[in-house]
């Protein structure tokens, strides 16, 4: 078991406070840039933007433990609702940008949301498009008063965005106006009744079996971890992070955003990736750190505008969501300069990190391994069959973590909890590792059957779940398999029907396109008459996983003479 001393004392303190307490202490120092749009605020700006928007939700009804889902790319929308949500401990529902009408509807009614904030849409996803598909009696009410059986929480509608408010939708705007008839006492009241163990986001995540789960995060947990994480990156008011990560993922909200806000560091967000802004960002606005998955910092060095930019301030920051390329982890520090980049390991139930390396870890530590525990996490590896700890140097087994930032459980998933969460508060993360003598871990593999494309959580159960409404199919199991860009693809292998004559890859893909989030879009697809089964029935992935593997190498193969 391996822990690291705390330096310094935990923050007990609420979001709500925290931005005010740092509104005061650097009131004119920028909070937040974007480069592609009329937006920067100092922080006294943007916490007065917070309360407005905080007040709002207040009128609109909102009350502490209500649930406000978030359906937009990183827009400054996204922001203000994530602190005027905190601020009156409402809880925050991250919603994934890419998600369609079949992942929507069951994080609406699974989170119990009572109101949805949204934009126009992203690449192929209609917002407005689809939210008439999932409630096409939407625009017969007037804004706030929605009611449907199926959706028996959902009340309002909030649009974000320069075209005309859609039917039966408050605007942006009017939540800030309605925000003015609501006294400041009455918001410093509310306020002053939260508490830092109250629970205030709630992150869909992966499993290996079900639909997504709801991890409930709290202040402490959340405020704590960016902390430490910040620390790690040694985090000042004169730092400048560049952010194209996702706010929806704990990778934005928790290791950018709040290792941000607990520093007064500045906030430089891109609506969304583009190795283009990207670069200028980290140019233009001289940034000091940057955070981004592996598959990001891999376009940027092979873009051919890449020579043309420099990066003279850029001197940290984090490579995180997926299994890490040294390659990779070498050309950020040799082409970007990059000498401080650190390496994050957890998930989302974890808040998410458990382990970091340091601004000062050698080279071969930052490359080769995901670091220490960080303070006030506590971290072991145990067998897999008998639950005994392994020590240093023993081999792999799965890697358990217990502290601060563990998660409350899983909304309404109790018996998951207790399958996630043991007896003695360890987390069972399901990903396999090994730890060296300093205490340092590498992350060896995955016990779970969850696929990481890209830096993207996948569950195979939600896809195959999904593949069984096909007419044509009758069995289906999804598979992760190794890719040298992404980490895995997606391979759905499918047992069709009897009667069916003739059915393609394409035609199963497009399915899914329709119906899914692109990332969840099989890169292939193998049509079988059979899968390997146990003696008991049970299908053997990891068998069918071997096949595949095999199979492809083979094509791989004839295509070129050689296996690539």
């Amino acid at each position: 078991m391996t822990t690291t001393p705390i330096t310094k004392p935990f923050m007990e303190i609420t979001f709500g406070k925290l931005l005010d307490d740092i509104a005061s202490r650097f009131p004119d120092r920028q909070a937040v840039k974007y480069i592609d749009r009329d937006y920067e605020r100092t922080w006294q700006e943007f916490n007065e933007e917070c309360d407005k928007v905080a007040k709002g939700f207040i009128k609109m009804g909102v009350k502490k433990g209500d649930k406000v889902a978030i359906w937009a790319t990183n827009v400054p929308e996204w922001l203000i609702t994530f602190f005027a949500t905190a601020k009156i401990g409402a809880v925050l529902v991250t919603v994934n940008t890419n998600y369609k009408v079949f992942e929507l509807q069951y994080l609406l009614k699974q989170s119990d949301s009572k109101v949805l904030v949204m934009t126009q849409g992203f690449k192929d996803v209609d917002y407005v498009e689809t939210i008439y598909k999932l409630l096409p009696d939407l625009g017969e009410y007037y804004p706030g008063t929605y009611h449907n059986n199926e959706f028996p929480c959902l009340q309002s509608v909030v649009y974000v965005g320069d075209h005309k408010t859609p039917k039966g939708m408050f605007a942006w705007e009017q939540v800030e106006e309605m925000g003015r008839v609501i006294p400041d006492r009455q918001l410093h009241m509310v306020g002053d009744s939260l508490h830092h163990h109250d629970i205030i986001n709630m992150q869909y995540t992966s499993g290996t079996t079900g639909f997504p789960k709801g991890v409930m995060l709290t202040h402490y947990n959340i405020i704590n971890n960016g902390m430490s994480i910040g620390d790690r990156m040694k985090f000042t008011e004169e730092d400048k992070l560049c952010i194209p990560v996702p706010f929806f993922h704990c990778f934005g909200m928790v290791l950018s955003i709040t290792a941000c806000v607990t520093h007064a560091s500045a906030m430089v967000p891109l609506e969304y990736y583009n190795p283009i802004k990207f670069m200028q960002a980290c140019q233009d606005e001289e940034c000091t750190a940057v955070h981004g998955v592996p598959t990001m910092f891999i376009a940027v060095f092979e873009h051919p505008e890449f020579p043309k930019y420099k990066f003279p301030k850029l001197r940290t920051g984090i490579m995180a969501g997926s299994p890490c390329p040294a390659k990779a982890m070498e050309l950020v520090i040799e082409k970007m300069g990059m000498k401080d980049i650190t390496i994050v390991f957890g998930q989302t139930e974890s808040s998410p990190g458990c382990t970091q390396t340091t601004c000062d870890d050698d080279f071969e530590t930052k490359v080769n391994t995901v670091g220490r525990a960080l303070p006030g996490v506590e971290c072991k590896i145990i067998n897999t069959e008998t639950g005994e700890e392994i020590g240093p140097g023993e081999g792999q087994g799965e890697f358990c973590a217990r502290g601060y930032n563990i998660m409350k459980g899983y909304y309404k998933m109790e018996e998951a909890t207790r399958q996630a969460i043991d007896e003695d508060g360890w987390l069972h993360t399901g990903d396999l590792a090994t730890v060296d003598e300093n205490g340092n871990y590498r992350i060896t593999g995955r016990i779970k059957d969850m696929i990481i494309r890209g830096g993207e959580n996948i569950y195979p159960k939600e896809i195959e779940e999904l593949l069984y409404r096909h007419p044509k199919v009758k069995d289906v199991q999804v598979i992760g398999i190794p890719s040298k860009i992404y980490g895995e693809e997606i391979m759905a292998c499918i047992k069709l029907r009897d009667f069916v004559k003739e059915c393609t890859g394409e035609e199963i893909k497009d399915f899914v396109r329709d119906n899914m989030a692109r990332h969840k879009v099989p890169s292939y697809v193998e049509f079988m008459e059979e899968f390997p089964m146990t003696a008991s029935g049970k299908i053997q992935k990891y068998k069918l996983r071997e096949w595949a593997i095999k199979q492809l190498a083979r094509q791989e193969k004839d295509k070129s003479g050689k296996i690539a």
